[in-house]
């Protein structure tokens, strides 16, 4: 197979999915190519992208590959389909996120002690879209349920794993300088 199909394929199966492509669940779709040259076709693939200036990129995220849309096109993009392309969360939601995301896993009790709030409905808002997952039940009196982020909590934020998140103190100056910015 010469190099120019398999970069056709490949950038044919990365349109195509909704999701980010794993390399292994490449080697599996395109076996009749060896794992190397799999490898080598897409990072000349993902070189032709960023070298052209195109309205996409492929990006590497949650364990896989995927095109996305360059963030500075975002307007047009929004316009175009008339709602926003991110989910909205209110600030319970996104406090409970942050919570799971650096002190996972966790239970309910534990959060609503952290937040002073029972957080039984924004965990019940986080699940239905699946940016928590459950992940089993604590071995502690009344068996809480333990929370973790998902791979959907990945690919939303563009992560490829959670040590891609800010650590607390970058979060926090982040935070700081908003504020500033919303004073001025």
């Amino acid at each position: 197979m010469e190099k120019r199909e398999l970069k056709a394929i490949i950038e044919a199966l990365l349109c195509l999915s909704s999701e980010p492509i794993s390399m292994e669940q490449m080697f599996k779709v395109i076996d009749e190519a060896e794992e190397k040259r799999i490898h080598e076709a897409l990072n000349e693939l993902i070189s032709d992208y960023n070298d052209d200036n195109r309205g996409v990129s492929i990006i590497e995220v949650a364990g896989g590959y995927q095109i996305v849309t360059r963030p500075q096109y975002d307007r047009w993009i929004k316009k175009h389909f008339a709602l926003s392309s991110k989910i909205k969360l209110s600030l319970p939601a996104l406090e409970t996120l942050a919570m799971i995301a650096y002190r996972q896993p966790i239970t309910n009790p534990e959060i609503s002690a952290i937040r002073g709030v029972d957080s039984t409905g924004v965990l019940k808002t986080l699940l239905e879209k699946r940016l928590i997952k459950i992940k089993g039940r604590k071995k502690v009196v009344g068996r809480p349920l333990i929370y973790r982020t998902s791979r959907e909590f990945l690919i939303h934020f563009g992560l490829k794993n959670l040590s891609e998140l800010p650590t607390l103190e970058e979060f926090e100056q982040i935070i700081t300088s908003e504020d500033k910015k919303e004073e001025k």
